[in-house]
């Protein structure tokens, strides 16, 4: 048995390291995406200031270990065997947890997995102990108050989800009250956000960004100098009882200095801002690091000084020696944390997902128009109609001044971004910031805040105060935060569930069980590997999506967004003709499956055609207006026709599908022979058009062939479509299979007319 403690506690350090260089990969964009949002410097820069804060939180997190020992449970009532079930179910539920959450595509927080996986395994084993007759030292019997830190773990719980809220409501605030100060023009660096180039006073600017940096920069020295070196050998009892005693002399005399300085550093056209944005990346990479190193190390750790316990006073008994040495606090080599850290700055230098960072929550902030990842959904559209009601009624409450003067404060259609930037400076360093302080302050509580609430939350607060969104984008990114807030509350049951069940399995099974757990860990972490590496090729359309967006030529951005609709148009007509002969040769073999999966599969195609219309759209409002002028019609024809495609697949999948699920007879053989001719030519013509669209530059005369082929093939369809009619007239055909056929035969013949449409739209289009 004790071999099967040693192979665990080595399974949880090599999963240890695998959570490390995950984790980082998943959540670099909390730290990264304000400061690559706002364009304040080089992708490299940024990464590398982001470095050196993830290695030195990592270096300083040591007191957040006591979460993992004592934090959710009471050790000194578990034995050895208990807490190696919980910790090696903790572990073997995370991973599964990232494989199903990846898979699904769903947000997920690391935090809120080890909080939860923590709490469904001790609870598991406190029952199983609980009805066994455990008893404390007194021989009264134990009850779950005892077995459980319930007062801990309750305000570890209310701790992550209290922050969702204020980190949303502080946002809004401290950005509405900075977009007042600023508005969207300002002056900066010497230069002017304003796109009609009013440079304004020098010295009110300079001033507002002085104070405005000097505050920031106070708050992230504060909580970064005195939360990070609170453990260093610096901080004795006596400097700390100082600083204590005199805080607000030291808040007040640093917000003064530092806004002097800051306000000369601006006058004097340094990059002030950029600084201050660069600096919160330091801190809030560094919050993270000492706030979610224990998500990633703090149970396999504990479990390393659970068995170096165990072995030295356990006597081989691991069911009867119990974890009191666990009560203490956690006294982690510096070693550890700093390879540790290592590998989370390897990570994230090296990771390919760590360097994509224009993730979710730039695409939900970002101040214009963009690519909405998300559709709209029910309860989103109730909440921005409640809200329109909401701030209708405020509105009128407001004297018509100081709501003309509070609107003109928030005029981005005068900003100037820099070329890609999703907000501008003051926005990213509110961001940065804000998310940064809360999780610093966190840490310091010893709460394990979650870093991807705080920074999500906070991005959407600062959002929704600029205004970003909009009457015709909002639906879309309510409906994105309330998906992301539904992956959290998803990932806490799922995590506890989950975790009680192993817990349960581990405990009962013995070794055997942890044979199998361990086993089934490793084969999913390899198939979950194989899939990431499937997914890091990148899709080209959006690769030339960023392209276009990322050029400043019309004449180059035009190219490129006619063979962006190119590539779409295209991917969309092999999908209509692999999914047209999937259908129908399911209907007439009586399969029901592939209908099912066409039902989805349709529903997906045309919510990515909507995806890739709103891309061509805000592509064709970013070219030069002759060009676009000349060019929508052709365009608008191309993507209708393509849409009309679809629908007329729905329209011959959902009948088939019904007919086929009613288990109604098949069709006749007549037709069924009839039918197969008539496929194969459908088919061919689609073939035809995928080859011409596929060339760069489809001619004119090829484009009238197919539509040719395609006109004549509607005539005999029109022909076959009466000779069914007749069929049924004779009543000597089953009525709902012939009825079912009909319809899939007067699809066939819209679905070619639409093509038709299409190719002659396309022509135009790319000639």
């Amino acid at each position: 048995m004790n071999t099967i403690f040693i192979g665990i506690v080595i399974f949880l350090i090599v999963l240890a390291i695998f959570d490390l260089v995950v984790g980082v990969s998943n959540d670099a964009v909390n730290f990264l995406n304000s400061a690559i949002g706002a364009k304040v410097a080089s992708a490299k820069v940024i990464i590398s200031i982001a470095a050196v804060g993830v290695f030195a939180g990592a270096a300083m997190s040591n007191g957040m270990m006591d979460v993992a020992r004592h934090g959710i449970m009471m050790p000194e009532y578990y034995t050895f065997y208990d807490v190696m079930c919980v910790f090696l179910a903790v572990m073997i539920t995370d991973v599964i947890l990232l494989d199903i959450f990846n898979t699904l595509g769903m947000p997920t927080s690391t935090t809120v997995s080890m909080v939860f996986e923590l709490l469904g395994g001790a609870f598991a084993i406190a029952l199983i102990n609980i009805l066994n007759g455990a008893t404390d030292t007194a021989g009264m019997p134990l009850t779950l108050g005892d077995l459980l830190n319930t007062e801990k773990a309750l305000s570890v719980i209310l701790g992550i989800f209290l922050s969702v809220a204020v980190a949303f409501v502080l946002g809004t605030l401290v950005q509405w009250l900075s977009r007042l100060v600023f508005t969207f023009t300002y002056r900066v660096n010497g230069r002017t956000t304003d796109q009609a180039g009013h440079m304004g006073s020098r010295a009110l600017s300079s001033l507002k960004i002085g104070i405005f940096s000097g505050l920031a920069t106070t708050g992230i020295l504060w909580f970064l100098l005195i939360n990070g070196l609170k453990s260093s050998s610096v901080m004795t009892p006596d400097v700390k009882q100082w600083i204590n005693d005199h805080t607000w002399m030291l808040l007040g005399g640093g917000a003064i200095v530092l806004s002097d300085l800051m306000t000369l550093l601006s006058a004097l056209r340094a990059p002030v801002l950029q600084g201050v944005v660069l600096l919160g990346t330091f801190a809030l990479a560094m919050a993270f690091a000492g706030n979610d190193l224990v998500n990633f190390v703090g149970v396999p750790l504990t479990g390393l000084d659970a068995y170096n316990d165990y072995v030295a006073h356990g006597a081989g008994d691991a069911q009867s020696f119990y974890m009191k040495s666990l009560m203490q606090s956690a006294q982690t080599p510096t070693l550890y944390l700093m390879l540790a850290g290592l590998v989370m700055v390897l990570a994230l230098i090296f990771s390919k997902k760590a360097r994509n960072v224009v993730k979710t929550s730039v695409d939900l902030s970002r101040q214009d128009e963009g690519d909405e990842m998300f559709g709209s959904s029910g309860a989103a559209r109730v909440l921005v109609r409640s809200s329109q009601r909401c701030a209708y009624t405020l509105t009128r409450l407001v004297p018509p001044r100081i709501g003309h003067w509070i609107d003109s404060r928030f005029n981005a259609n005068a900003a100037l971004l820099p070329e890609g930037a999703a907000f501008d400076l003051i926005r990213a360093a509110v961001n940065l910031v804000l998310a940064g302080v809360l999780v610093a302050f966190g840490t310091s509580m010893k709460l394990p805040l979650s870093t991807t609430y705080v920074t999500f939350m906070v991005a959407m607060g600062t959002s929704l105060a600029d205004r970003a969104w909009s009457r015709e984008s909002a639906v879309f990114r309510i409906t994105g935060v309330l998906s992301v807030i539904g992956g959290w509350f998803i990932t806490a049951g799922a995590a506890f569930i989950l975790c009680y069940l192993i817990a349960n399995a581990i405990y009962f099974g013995s070794w055997i069980a942890m044979v199998i757990a361990i086993a089934l860990a490793i084969i999913i972490l390899i198939r979950s590997n194989s899939k990431k590496r499937a997914e890091q090729e990148t899709d080209e359309t959006d690769r030339l999506y960023d392209q276009m967006n990322r050029t400043v030529d019309k004449g180059e951005r035009w190219l490129l967004l006619k063979t962006h609709i190119e590539l779409s148009a295209l991917s969309q007509l092999k999908f209509v003709g692999h999914c047209f002969q999937q259908v129908t040769d399911a209907f007439l073999l009586e399969n029901y499956r592939p209908l099912r999966q066409a039902t989805h599969e349709i529903e997906t195609a045309l919510k990515q055609l909507k995806r890739q219309r709103r891309r061509h759209i805000i592509g064709l409002r970013k070219i030069d207006p002759v060009v676009a002028l000349e060019q929508n019609t052709w365009y608008f024809l191309t993507n209708t026709s393509l849409e009309q495609m679809l629908y007329c697949l729905k329209r011959i999948n959902d009948p088939c599908r019904e007919h086929i699920g009613n288990n109604f007879l098949p069709a006749s053989a007549e037709v069924t022979y009839t039918w197969t001719g008539i496929q194969g030519q459908i088919l061919d013509i689609l073939h035809q058009t995928e080859i011409a669209l596929s060339s760069s530059n489809i001619s004119e005369g090829k484009a009238m062939i197919i539509r040719e082929q395609a006109s004549q093939l509607q005539l005999i369809l029109a022909e076959h479509r009466k000779q069914v009619i007749n069929m049924i007239q004779r009543q000597s055909v089953n009525i709902n299979s012939t009825v079912t056929y009909l319809n899939m035969v007067q699809e066939s013949q819209q679905m070619l007319s639409c093509l038709r449409h299409m190719l002659r739209g396309f022509t135009h289009l790319c000639a």
